[in-house]
C-alpha cells in the first residue's frame, strides 16, 4: 500500500480507537473548533472522504457533489448543514461505524491506485498521493478537536512528516488566498519528528527558519493551535509572517485559532 494510504489509514484507526465506545449522547458534545460536534467532526470527515473517492472514480461525479455544495453554501448554508443533509441525518455510533467501514475501503482504493494520477478537487486537480495526503491531513487536523475535547494526549507517528511537506509546499498559497506578494526566500525547516529523528525541509538558510517539534509546527499549519501556544522558534520577517496566517488546507482564508483557546482539557 502506498505510505500515504497506510497513514492515512492508521491515522483513521486511532480516531476511531477514541471514539468508538463513547455513547450517542457524548458524540454531541461541542468541540473549540467552532462549536461543533464529535457527530459533525466525523460526518465532515465522512462526507470529504466519500468527495476523495468520487475525484478518484472520475467521471466527473466529484464535480456533481461539489457544485451542490457551492450552491447550498451561497444560499446561505454551512458545511454542518450540507454534511447532515447528505448523510441524511446519521449520527451517532450507526455515524461512526459507516464512516469507520467507508475509510478502510478508500484506504485500500487509494493505496491500490497510481500515485501519480490526476484527479479532481476544489480549484486546481492534484495528483492520487496529494489527495490522499490531504485526506490524512484532515483526519489529523478535525481529529486534533477530539482529542483535545477528551482530554487524551496525542501519540503521533513519523507519518505526521507528510502533513509537515504538505505545509511547507503550501507556503505561497497562505499570502496569495490572501492577495498578498509571497515573501522570499521560503523559510528553512528543522523539525523533530515524534521518533527523535530531525527532519530538514527546504533550502538551508540561517536568516529564514523555523525550528521545532514537527508536531507542533503540523498543529499551526493546520490551524488546531496559535503559534504563540507552541515552543517553535521562528527566525526571519519571512518566516514570522507565515506563521500568522498559515493554513495547509484548501479554501478561503481562515484566521488562525486565537491565544489559549484550542489545547487539550485537563481529565479530572
Amino acid at each position: 500500500m502506498m505510505e500515504q494510504a497506510q497513514a492515512f489509514l492508521d491515522e483513521s484507526e486511532a480516531l476511531y480507537g477514541l471514539i468508538k465506545d463513547l455513547s450517542d449522547d457524548a458524540l454531541e458534545m461541542k468541540t473549540a473548533f467552532k462549536g461543533w460536534t464529535i457527530n459533525a467532526v466525523i460526518g465532515h470527515l465522512h462526507m470529504w472522504n466519500h468527495a476523495a473517492d468520487l475525484s478518484l472514480e472520475g467521471g466527473g461525479k466529484f464535480g456533481e457533489l461539489f457544485n451542490a455544495f457551492v450552491e447550498h453554501m451561497a444560499a446561505g448554508g454551512s458545511f454542518n448543514s450540507f454534511e447532515l443533509e447528505w448523510r441524511e441525518g446519521l449520527k451517532g455510533q450507526a455515524l461512526v461505524q459507516e464512516w469507520c467501514d467507508y475509510y478502510r475501503t478508500l484506504a485500500r482504493r487509494f493505496g491500490d491506485a497510481d500515485p501519480r494520477a490526476r484527479v479532481e478537487w476544489a480549484g486546481p486537480g492534484m495528483s492520487v498521493r496529494t489527495s490522499v495526503t490531504a485526506r490524512l491531513m484532515e483526519t489529523w487536523a478535525h481529529g486534533q478537536e477530539v482529542y483535545d475535547l477528551l482530554g487524551v494526549q496525542r501519540a503521533n507517528n513519523d507519518h505526521i512528516k507528510n502533513i509537515a511537506v504538505l505545509g511547507l509546499n503550501t507556503y505561497g498559497f497562505c499570502f496569495q488566498n490572501r492577495k498578498l506578494d509571497v515573501p522570499e526566500p521560503r523559510p528553512f525547516l528543522k523539525l523533530t519528528a515524534p521518533s527523535g529523528a530531525v527532519w530538514e525541509l527546504g533550502e538551508p538558510h540561517e536568516q529564514e527558519r523555523i525550528e521545532g517539534l514537527a508536531e507542533e509546527f503540523c498543529q499551526v499549519v493546520t490551524q488546531t493551535r496559535s503559534i504563540s501556544d507552541t515552543n517553535l522558534v521562528v527566525t526571519g520577517q519571512n518566516a514570522a509572517a507565515w506563521m500568522e496566517i498559515a493554513q495547509c488546507f484548501a479554501g478561503a482564508p481562515e484566521a488562525p485559532p486565537a491565544p489559549s483557546t484550542r489545547k487539550t482539557a485537563t481529565r479530572h
